[in-house]
């Protein structure tokens, strides 16, 4: 299944795969998105499987968030590799 990123105001929710091949596109959606929000919440409730350009494109987006001092949040039940970078990176 391929990404789908839907959203209203600052709440985000992508279905489907973030892999190698939809990571770019993801890439272009959240661009420039904190130039136009201080604050958003991604749902990765919907994503079926995750590789490693899908945990480095999100990690990437958070960076991004603590460079631009603006608040990122991921909700959701979704893959577990992404919650496993998280926990090893150092606070």
């Amino acid at each position: 299944m391929d990404l789908k990123i839907t959203n209203y105001n600052n709440f985000f929710q992508l279905k489907g795969v973030l892999d190698r091949n939809s990571v770019y596109m993801f890439q272009q959606e959240f661009k420039h998105i904190f130039e136009k929000l201080t604050t958003i919440t991604i749902s990765i409730e919907g994503i079926e499987s995750m590789d490693k350009y899908g945990v480095n494109a999100m990690a990437e987006l958070h960076n991004q968030a603590i460079i631009k001092n603006k608040k990122f949040a991921i909700i959701g039940n979704g893959c577990e590799d992404l919650y496993n970078h998280f926990k090893s990176e150092a606070a």
